[in-house]
């Protein structure tokens, strides 16, 4: 990590002091760049370096905040930063509570979560890694598309109450990869995560997209009856219902305010399948963890739920300041969500498909713009795309088009859960705007789920 950040911080630190100014300080500092395909050519390759300075000034219980892009040599700019967040300070309303101001013991820099070769990835070679995926697919009516996404993430903070600095680096790379056709207008995809070069392996996704294509191209094609299905959860499909629960589901301040499915009575109690074991676990690095959070509090594995037992809300410190509650060390940017893994040996879709089953069964890999429908219900929807399959109870596949799912999570992920596999990927959450944060979650390979309702099914792709 560059040192000049810790010394920019403890300037500013100085400055502030000086100033009579109770003030926070969050440095976010990106190295991102973006490799883009399009109708199989590259559209975008483009990289940027961003470096965003948050202010926070304090008085009691009033706070503002300013933010500024930046640089690392504009001391003056954000200098001028801290004086604008004290003016904005005396114009705004006190809040119900006092927040807390951390009092780091130690410097802490972090870095085990950090690959230079994979930060440094050249153009060259993330050409190479799609030129291997789909080698000897791409055809006049079989098109490309995808993203490779890869950089450098720090982020450190430091305030007046503390002369020590936490300060956190990171390296990442997310990879989407989308075989689509140009006239029947169906899609294909197969996706990869990063925390080290090493992770990257192009076999992996070229063999996926490889049997699904063959699939797709030569299994009939055909509009799902509505009604009731047992149904496969793919990583994509399973990390994002999970992820959901980041807001809607186990967040205390969200349930405080109304927005989760999971009350304060839950806690101790059966709310979810005796398969549903979750944890928050900085101990795995490829979820691009935090070993302590940004109040200095030791971060260890946190179990959320065990065997389906609704065991702890997770606590930032804000919304225990503003509600009474004790901080759980989750102030931080994201968790490290870990999905327990099952029993059964099935962990590739071939292994899925060549299975026994004694009826119909659905596979969908992926929940295309899952949303929110009610928070309060864990009531979610969203529609299947990118590779999902009709698996016949005679051992025959159809590719069916695309169906919509609504259903709360506290039903998706009860007692109905029929198996997990043994077997665990990574799949990468992180979100395309705003400052990069990295995001990952370690779940099973596959959820089978009996008796869910579709809601809707197209008539065509």
């Amino acid at each position: 990590m560059d040192e000049r950040i810790i010394a920019r911080l403890q300037e500013l630190r100085r400055f502030a002091i000086e100033k009579g100014i109770v003030a926070e300080f969050f440095f976010h500092e990106e190295d991102s760049a973006l490799m883009r395909f399009a109708n199989s050519a590259i559209s975008l390759n483009t990289s940027e370096h961003l470096v965003r300075l948050e202010i926070a000034a304090h008085e009691e219980n009033r706070q503002a905040s300013f933010s500024l892009i930046t640089n690392l040599d504009a001391i003056d700019d954000m200098k001028d930063g801290i004086l604008q967040a004290a003016e904005i300070l005396k114009h705004t309303q006190p809040l119900s509570y006092k927040p807390t101001i951390p009092v780091y013991q130690e410097t802490i820099i972090e870095e085990t979560a950090f690959d230079s070769n994979l930060a440094k990835i050249s153009n060259a070679e993330k050409l190479d890694y799609f030129n291997q995926a789909v080698a000897g697919m791409e055809t006049d009516q079989i098109n490309l598309g995808g993203i490779f996404s890869s950089g450098k993430n720090v982020v450190a903070v430091m305030n007046t109450n503390s002369e020590h600095a936490l300060a956190f680096v990171t390296s990442d790379a997310q990879i989407t990869i989308v075989l689509s056709h140009k006239t029947l207008k169906w899609e294909v995809i197969a996706e990869q995560s990063a925390q080290k070069k090493a992770d990257l392996n192009p076999a992996t996704l070229h063999r996926q997209l490889a049997y699904l294509l063959g699939h797709y191209q030569n299994a009939p094609a055909e509009q799902l009856p509505l009604g009731r299905y047992d149904i496969v959860f793919g990583p994509a499909a399973i990390a994002e219902l999970v992820n959901t629960m980041n807001w809607i589901g186990f967040n205390g301040g969200m349930m405080k305010r109304d927005f989760s499915f999971l009350k304060e009575e839950h806690l101790g109690t059966q709310v979810l399948g005796s398969a549903f074991t979750l944890v928050d676990d900085p101990t795995r690095l490829e979820t691009f963890p935090y070993s302590v959070d940004l109040t200095g509090i030791r971060r260890e594995p946190f179990t959320i739920f065990e065997q389906g037992t609704f065991k702890a809300f997770t606590w930032n410190q804000d919304s225990a300041d503003e509600f009474g509650a004790q901080p759980t060390g989750h102030s931080v940017m994201h968790k490290s969500l870990v999905l327990s893994s099952g029993d059964k040996p099935i962990n590739t879709l071939e292994e899925l498909v060549e299975s026994p089953r004694d009826k119909d069964v659905l596979y969908i890999p992926y929940i295309h713009y899952m949303n929110f429908v009610n928070p309060s219900q864990g009531l979610v929807t969203g529609s299947s795309r990118f590779g999902a399959l009709l698996l016949k109870q005679d051992g025959s596949v159809v590719v069916p088009f695309n169906v919509r799912l609504t259903q709360s999570l506290l039903d998706i992920f009860s007692e109905k859960i029929a198996w997990l596999s043994d077997g665990q990927v990574v799949y990468n959450v992180s979100a395309s705007y705003g400052a990069r944060n990295p995001t990952a979650l370690i779940v099973p390979n596959f959820v089978y789920v009996k008796d869910l309702e579709i809601s809707h099914a197209n008539s065509s792709y």
